[in-house]
């Protein structure tokens, strides 16, 4: 019987030959990430110590401080502290501070590798997906299982196939892609399932694209989502200095899916996630006119130097309307020094955009630009529920960097294809 990619990276991981949805396996660890806000801090430390055990392998072993950095308030710096200190006291070599979202540094630092399995202390580690790897979010008290076993329990998920054929119009980005597809799956569709993408659409995305969407697929639920590694992918991770790596896997012609969905890219219009779920989704003739305060661009979901170059398109020789702010956050240091190297951040500075860290800050209504009671934001991150960005009293809609900043021009939501 045919297998899944999926399938093949657990089966991988367990040293067999055939696994099957629904049996429980233990699959070895290839990468363990923690960031600063579920990390060390959270259970791990003092558990290790009372345990007396040490780290099965710190060289597989990453972590990241994003959430709180640069620190609003003593807490969150004291947090970072102790997430550093506690780095150096077990030799954990790869620590990154300050230099963007985790999600986006695994990938720039070479460790979403195909066919792996990688595993964070944040529900996005899906995004690994967009290069073949199996990422997926867990918890402290299994993280703490991981890092001294190397291992982890899994039970086989079965796989939802979705299919985007032809080609996207022009102002049409894989943002709007996985909001239709999370629109029709629902925010629980594919709870405990994977989502691979599949077709002609998905194929020709960058990889900056395909973050996106795999980014996402927790949103329905999702214990990760994948897409075959290719050409692209490999071509990527060249770039980051990994020239070995395994021949991808892919999925059998004849494997077994719970679900498939086609759908036809051509016939997608710019998507909106309204207040406050992200499969609350409707199409910006819906939705366009309202009223914004606020626009942000940035984040492990849309803030790649991909996301960054089509607003600034839309943004160049034009101004943001005086009701409305534009904050932008590229998604890593390295994306904001090409992004400056490119004229980018010109452009949108220019526009009147305000230049942020790279940091996750804003996403999650920490620091850098949290909004108040009645505000209304427009976002190109991930997450849209009730006091995500600020006050539980705002709105906050989701949409495609191209959305954004054509909103960010009206003072309102707008369709960006007529900037395009």
């Amino acid at each position: 019987m045919g297998m899944t990619l999926a399938e093949k990276i657990i089966a991988q991981k367990t040293g067999r030959s055939q696994v099957e949805p629904g049996e429980i396996v233990i699959a070895k660890v290839d990468c363990a990430m923690m960031d600063d806000i579920l990390g060390p801090r959270v259970q791990i430390a003092d558990e290790l110590k009372r345990l007396n055990k040490s780290i099965w392998n710190p060289s597989k072993v990453v972590v990241i401080s994003d959430h709180y950095f640069p620190a609003a308030t003593v807490k969150q710096a004291e947090i970072v502290a102790f997430t550093r200190k506690w780095t150096q006291e077990y030799n954990i070599e790869n620590y990154f501070e300050g230099i963007g979202p985790c999600h986006q540094i695994l990938a720039e630092k070479g460790f979403c590798l195909p066919n792996s399995l990688l595993v964070g202390t944040d529900s996005h580690t899906c995004t690994a997906g967009a290069f073949g790897c199996f990422g997926t979010g867990i918890g402290s008290t299994e993280m703490l299982g991981v890092l001294i076993t190397g291992e982890i329990w899994l039970r086989v998920p079965e796989t939802i196939k979705i299919n985007w054929e032809g080609n996207l119009s022009n102002g049409v980005m894989a943002k709007d892609v996985i909001l239709k597809t999370i629109g029709d799956l629902g925010h629980a569709g594919a709870t405990y399932k994977v989502i691979e993408f599949c077709g002609s659409a998905v194929r020709s995305m960058p990889i900056d694209e395909r973050m996106c969407l795999t980014n996402m697929a927790v949103e329905a639920g999702a214990k990760t989502g994948l897409i075959e590694a290719d050409k692209t992918v490999y071509e990527y991770l060249q770039a980051t200095g990994r020239a070995n790596f395994d021949e991808p896997l892919r999925s059998d012609p004849d494997a077994i899916y719970c679900r498939e969905i086609n759908y036809n890219a051509s016939e997608l219009v710019p998507q909106i996630a309204c207040p406050h779920e992200v499969d609350n989704v409707k199409s910006v003739e819906e939705v366009s006119g309202l009223s914004l305060d606020q626009a942000y661009l940035g984040s492990c979901t849309g803030g790649r130097l991909n996301d960054l170059a089509v607003a600034a398109n839309i943004l160049k020789n034009r101004k943001v309307a005086f009701n409305c702010r534009l904050l932008v956050s590229p998604a890593s240091h390295d994306i904001w020094l090409k992004a400056a190297q490119t004229g980018i951040l010109q452009t949108l500075a220019e526009a009147g955009a305000v230049i942020l860290a790279p940091t996750c800050g804003a996403c999650l209504g920490v620091h850098s630009g949290v909004i108040a009671s009645g505000e209304r934001c427009i976002s190109s991150t991930n997450r849209n529920f009730t006091g995500r960005m600020g006050s539980r009293e705002a709105e906050v809609y989701l949409a495609s960097p191209a959305t954004v900043a054509a909103s960010a021009l009206e003072g309102r939501i707008a369709d960006p294809r007529q900037y395009m």
